[in-house]
C-alpha cells in the first residue's frame, strides 16, 4: 500500500499521512452470510441425499408389487407378472433403480403413480394446498395459546392456575390424537349438531360454567385477596349474563356479532393490545387505538356493500388498508413516540376487521344450517367441504370453517401441551437471570421487564422446536387426516404405502425432507435474530 509523505516550508519530508479507512462493499459484508448458508445448504442436501436413499432401499425390500400376482389363478398370470416387472424395473438391483429414480428427479420429474397413472406432481399439487389449510391454522393457534398460557402460568408460578395449566398441559401430552379426534367426532359434531335442535342450556351447566370461567379469570389476574374476589365475582356474572342471553335468545341458530359485539370486543382488544405494547399510562396509544376501532365500527353498515362481491384477495387487500389506517390514526395523534401509538393502532384496526368478517361470516349461518345437504347439521366430520353444495363466497367460506374445525381442534390440543411446557420452563428460566434483577432494580415497570427484557430472550428455545413442528405437520398429520378423511399429503402418504407405489412415497418423503432443511436453516436465522450475541456469519 503506497504512502504519502508530506513536505514543510523548507523542502524536508514530513510525518506520513495517516491511512484513510476504507468501507467494506456490501458484498465483503455479505460474503460471510453467503457462505454459511452455502456450506449448510449443501451438507443438507448431502444428508438429504442418504436419507432418501435409506427410504427407497427399505421401501424396495419391504414391499412386494408382484404379491397379488404370485397366487392369482388367472391363466396369463406369468404374463402380467413379466408386463408389471417391466414397468416397474423390477429386474433391476434396487441400488438402480435408486439412480434412476435420482436421476429424473434431477430432471424435475417426480415420477408417476404405476396403479393410476397420476403424476406425483400432480399428487402433490392437490395435496399441499390441503395439508397448508389443515395445518397452517392449527400452527398458528397452537404458538400462539401456548405461549400465552406458558408465559401467565410462569408469571404466576406456584397457584392454582399454573398447577391447573400443569396438570391439562400433561393430560393433553399423553392423549393419543386418534382418540382425541374420536372424542371430538362424537361430542363437537354429533352432540353439537343434537343439542342445536333445542339449544337452550340448562341453569345448573350456566351456573357451572360461570364458576369455572370467574376462578380462572382470578387465577390469572391474581394480585391480593380482594383483587381476586372482585375479578372471580365480575367474571362470574359475566359469563353467566352472556350464557343466559345465547340459550334466551336462541342466539345459536342465527348468531351475530352486531355493532355492540365488535365494540365491546374491539374495545377489549385495544386495552390489551396497548397494554401489553406501550402500557396503559400511554393516553395517545390508547386514544389511537379506540379510535381505530371506533372508524371500525362506523364503517360495519358501508362495508355490506363491499362485501357482496368478496373474494380472498379482497379481504387480504382489506386488511392491508387496515393496518394503513391504523398507523394513519396512531401517526396523526402523534407525541414523542409515534410508532408505539402506529403499532398499536394497526394491530387493533386489523382485530376490529376480523371482528367484521367473523360477523358477516355469521349473517349466512341461518341459510346454511337450512340448506338440504346439511339438514341441521352444520359441523362436519369427514371431507372438506360439503358435496352438492353451492353458494356465495360466505356460504363456501362458512362451510370449509366447520369441515376444518376439528382437525385443527385436534391437531391444536396435542401441540398446545408441549408449546406450553416449553414456554413456562424458558420463562422461569429467563426471569431469574441477573440482568432481569437489574432492569427491575432501574425501576422498570413490570410490563416493561415482561415484554421487552423477558419474553424475547424466554422465546430463544423455541426457535428450535417451532421450525421443525412446522416442516413435520406440513408432512401430513396422517392420523388426524385419515380419522377426518382430509386428502393431504398424510393421505397420499398412506395411499402410496397401501399401494405400494414406490414413486408416490419418494415424491412426498422428498418434500417433507426438503422443508426441513429449510427449517433447520431457519433456526439458525432465528436464533441470530432473537439473540444479538449469535452472528451467523461469525
Amino acid at each position: 500500500m503506497a504512502t504519502t509523505v508530506t513536505t514543510d516550508s523548507d523542502g524536508a519530508p514530513g510525518a506520513p499521512d495517516a491511512p484513510v479507512p476504507t468501507r467494506r462493499s456490501r458484498a465483503a459484508r455479505s460474503a460471510p452470510m453467503l457462505t454459511f448458508l452455502a456450506r449448510r445448504i449443501l451438507s443438507s442436501l448431502l444428508v438429504l441425499l442418504g436419507a432418501t436413499f435409506i427410504v427407497f432401499m427399505l421401501f424396495s425390500y419391504a414391499v412386494d408389487p408382484l404379491e397379488d400376482l404370485r397366487f392369482s389363478p388367472a391363466p396369463n398370470a406369468a404374463q402380467l407378472i413379466a408386463e408389471r416387472t417391466a414397468l416397474l424395473n423390477l429386474d433391476v438391483p434396487p441400488v438402480i433403480r435408486y439412480f434412476m429414480w435420482l436421476g429424473n428427479v434431477l430432471t424435475g420429474d417426480l415420477g408417476s403413480s404405476w396403479q393410476t397413472g397420476q403424476s406425483v406432481t400432480s399428487m402433490l399439487g392437490s395435496a399441499i394446498p390441503s395439508t397448508v389449510t389443515l395445518v397452517a391454522g392449527s400452527i398458528v393457534l397452537a404458538i400462539g395459546l401456548g405461549i400465552l398460557i406458558g408465559m401467565v402460568a410462569a408469571l404466576r408460578q406456584y397457584t392454582r392456575f399454573d398447577y391447573a395449566v400443569t396438570f391439562v398441559s400433561f393430560v393433553l401430552f399423553s392423549l393419543p390424537s386418534f382418540w382425541v379426534a374420536v372424542l371430538l367426532k362424537l361430542w363437537g359434531a354429533i352432540g353439537f349438531n343434537d343439542f342445536l335442535a333445542d339449544p337452550s342450556i340448562a341453569w345448573y351447566m350456566i351456573a357451572i360454567i360461570s364458576v369455572i370461567g370467574g376462578a380462572l379469570l382470578s387465577a390469572i389476574i391474581g394480585g391480593a385477596r380482594r383483587t381476586r374476589w372482585v375479578s372471580f365475582a365480575a367474571a362470574t356474572v359475566a359469563t353467566a349474563a352472556m350464557l343466559l342471553f345465547v340459550s334466551e335468545t336462541d342466539w345459536l341458530l342465527d348468531p351475530s356479532l352486531g355493532v355492540v359485539g365488535i365494540a365491546l370486543l374491539g374495545g377489549g382488544l385495544a386495552f390489551a393490545v396497548v397494554a401489553l405494547t406501550a402500557g396503559l399510562g400511554n393516553k395517545r396509544a390508547l386514544y389511537s387505538a379506540l379510535t381505530a376501532v371506533a372508524v371500525g365500527v362506523a364503517l360495519k353498515f358501508p362495508l355490506q356493500f363491499v362485501f357482496v362481491n368478496a373474494s380472498w384477495p379482497l379481504i387480504l387487500g382489506l386488511a392491508v388498508a387496515a393496518a394503513a389506517v391504523g398507523c394513519l390514526i396512531g401517526w396523526l395523534f402523534g407525541g414523542e413516540d409515534r410508532a408505539v401509538s402506529m403499532r398499536a393502532a394497526a394491530i387493533t384496526a386489523v382485530g376490529t376487521g376480523a371482528f367484521l368478517f367473523v360477523d358477516r361470516v355469521m349473517q349466512v349461518w341461518y341459510a346454511y344450517n337450512r340448506a338440504s345437504q346439511i339438514n341441521h347439521r352444520p359441523i362436519s366430520t369427514i371431507g372438506s367441504q360439503t358435496p352438492g353444495l353451492r353458494g356465495d363466497f360466505w356460504i363456501i367460506t362458512l362451510d370449509q370453517f366447520t369441515h376444518i374445525l376439528l382437525p385443527v381442534i385436534t391437531l391444536v390440543l396435542i401441540s398446545f401441551a408441549g408449546y406450553t411446557r416449553y414456554t413456562r420452563a424458558s420463562m422461569l428460566e429467563v426471569m431469574n437471570q441477573d440482568y432481569i434483577r437489574t432492569a427491575r432494580a432501574k425501576g422498570l415497570s413490570e410490563r416493561v421487564v415482561t415484554v421487552r427484557h423477558a419474553f424475547r430472550n424466554a422465546l430463544i428455545p423455541l426457535a428450535t422446536i417451532v421450525p421443525l413442528d412446522v416442516a413435520a405437520m406440513f408432512g401430513g398429520a396422517i392420523i388426524t387426516e385419515t380419522i377426518f378423511g382430509w386428502s393431504g399429503m398424510g393421505a397420499m402418504f398412506i395411499t402410496g404405502l397401501r399401494r405400494m407405489d414406490a414413486d408416490v412415497v419418494m415424491g412426498h418423503f422428498l418434500v417433507v425432507g426438503s422443508l426441513l432443511i429449510v427449517a433447520s436453516i431457519l433456526v439458525d436465522l432465528v436464533y441470530a435474530a432473537l439473540d444479538p450475541r449469535i452472528r451467523v456469519n461469525a
